[in-house]
């Protein structure tokens, strides 16, 4: 396991809406200047939404770094004072049109630790009752309910390739 060292010097190359993305320079344990190029990300949350018949509501939208559409679980960013529970309520109402009365978080996950620092926080919603939110204005999203039993089928497929998804989908078929 290498040392944690503290940066000697860090640089802020772009500063967004959402993202920062640094350059931080290190000083290694045997002296050596490194660099490491980190995307500062506030964080997130993904919820698992599974209706009385078992099945968990997918959303389906246009993702643009990637040049498609992806089927997804419902997400979002965390802003600023918000707690991540009260995250999963707003996304899930403003993704799904639902709340849900037995929230239970499943457990963190780091997206791409590798140059990124965010965590995404996961959850499975049952006991969902309509509630909907006005949804984002850069959003299109279509719904999509999929049996808990095709979800492996899915993912084997590469019908879900999401990470986060395949990650949370296989958290709530595998640990609760």
């Amino acid at each position: 396991m290498t040392e944690r060292t503290e940066p000697i010097n860090r640089e802020t190359v772009f500063s967004g809406r959402i993202v920062e993305a640094r350059v931080d320079t290190l000083l290694a344990p045997d002296g050596r200047q490194i660099t490491r190029e980190v995307i500062h990300h506030p964080g997130a949350v993904a919820i698992i939404p599974i209706d009385s018949d078992d099945n968990a509501i997918l959303v389906r939208q246009y993702r643009y770094p990637v040049g498609h559409d992806l089927l997804e679980i419902p997400a979002g960013v965390i802003e600023e004072g918000e707690s991540p529970d009260n995250t999963a309520q707003r996304e899930l109402r403003e993704e799904t049109g639902y709340a849900s009365r037995n929230l239970r978080p499943l457990g963190g996950i780091y997206s791409s630790p590798g140059f990124c620092d965010e965590i995404l926080y996961i959850y499975l919603a049952r006991d969902l009752v309509e509630s909907k939110l006005p949804a984002d204005d850069d959003e299109d999203i279509t719904l999509e309910r999929v049996p808990m039993s095709d979800v492996g089928r899915l993912i084997r497929l590469g019908e879900i390739q999401d990470a986060k998804s395949v990650a949370g989908l296989l958290m709530a078929q595998y640990l609760f």
